[in-house]
């Protein structure tokens, strides 16, 4: 994993984290982190969709608040996450900038997707109904998204959730779903942040079953 230089809009400059694949890339996919920067288990999932053929672009959200972060899982690790979170949110729209950069670079690879978790999940949606340059669209157990259900993706895109999920419950998920026919969304038997191996919640059948779900998604949108 290598890093990029990217400039923003605005101006701001971030280095993204790049993983490139084997041979010629069937695409581009952005990848938004959790709460918990670009950790480890972020690192991992890109190398992963890189291994699927795709250039993986990991834009550190949380730079403009704080360079470097790197959080675990921890309570005080929770703790530190969310309050990153509720500033990021609060300068939404320049979140949404340093991906628009990352999506940038990523056609220049071809068609770009993205993919994010957590609180990635939910920025994941808002990029998919906000920006351009988008050719798919997954998300993992976003909190918020069925708050933003009026949002209208210009994408295609597909909704993954845990149905033991506190953050989401099913009422939400359920009422999301009727608001957006159009998304594709999937429930699985599992808690919130199924898919990450470096948490208790961690369920390996469903987080099986999700991946090769955004694989066929991936490569029926972008390549």
């Amino acid at each position: 994993m290598s890093l990029q230089p990217l400039q923003a809009t605005d101006g701001h400059r971030f280095d993204a984290f790049i993983e490139l694949p084997q041979g010629r890339p069937r695409g581009a996919l952005v990848v938004l982190q959790e709460i918990f920067g670009v950790n480890s288990h972020i690192r991992a999932v890109a190398r992963g969709y890189a291994d699927e053929g795709y250039v993986a672009i990991v834009p550190p959200l949380f730079d403009r608040l704080e360079h470097g972060v790197e959080l675990g899982y921890g309570e005080d690790d929770v703790k530190r996450g969310r309050e990153l979170k509720a500033a990021a949110m609060a300068q939404q729209d320049l979140v949404l900038q340093d991906i628009a950069a990352a999506i940038a670079e990523g056609a220049k690879h071809g068609k770009v997707g993205i993919v994010g978790y957590c609180w990635g999940g939910l920025m994941a949606w808002l990029s998919a109904g906000k920006l351009d340059g988008l050719s798919a669209a997954i998300s993992y157990y976003g909190a918020g998204i069925p708050d933003q259900a009026a949002l209208q993706p210009r994408c295609p895109v597909l909704a993954h959730f845990g149905e033991r999920d506190h953050l989401i419950p099913q009422t939400q998920v359920q009422a999301f779903t009727q608001a957006r026919p159009e998304v594709q969304v999937h429930v699985y038997p599992a808690d919130h942040g199924f898919n990450c191996d470096q948490r208790a919640a961690f369920e390996p059948e469903s987080a099986a079953l999700a991946r090769r779900r955004s694989l066929d998604f991936l490569q029926q949108h972008v390549g």
